[in-house]
């Protein structure tokens, strides 16, 4: 049995934690003033009434409730890559992170279509592969809806 490498895609490293049962997207909480952001700021707080320029890496909330959501039938530009030999549609959901108020948007995993979402509705963060090359699977972060039997985190 040979081991795929497992790697967040090309310009998501350092924005979520790979593997795990329990993934997180890695933020940053300003010192001064508790002001998260995501992904992590690269100058200067985000909150205009701050001027705080320390901060703290942490890992955001998993679940949120969808903020919108729609599909995305086009196919997207570089760098993203078609997983398949031809563009697939899928959805994207603009989710508003339970603890800290932020809107991350991502993919939806699939076999969920916008059909399938409503504005409100639970969500947890999961990571999935985004493509795979040779021996490598290219890692992003996706959006799952949260069923009835499965605790809280």
């Amino acid at each position: 049995m040979t081991t795929r490498t497992r790697i967040p895609a090309l310009g998501a490293e350092g924005w979520f934690t790979p593997d795990g049962d329990e993934p997180a997207l890695l933020g940053q909480q300003c010192a001064t003033c508790g002001t998260y952001a995501f992904p992590k700021a690269a100058f200067g707080c985000p909150n205009p009434a701050c001027d705080g320029l320390e901060f703290n890496e942490v890992p955001l909330s998993r679940r949120g409730k969808i903020w919108s959501y729609t599909d995305a039938r086009y196919q997207p530009p570089p760098p993203y890559v078609v997983p398949t030999d031809e563009h697939v549609p899928f959805a994207i959901a603009a989710v508003e992170l339970a603890h800290e108020g932020l809107v991350v948007m991502g993919q939806v995993v699939a076999g969920v279509s916008v059909q399938d979402l409503k504005v409100g509705q639970e969500m947890e963060l999961v990571v999935d592969v985004l493509f795979s090359d040779d021996d490598t699977d290219h890692l992003i972060w996706k959006w799952k809806p949260v069923t009835g039997g499965e605790h809280n985190s």
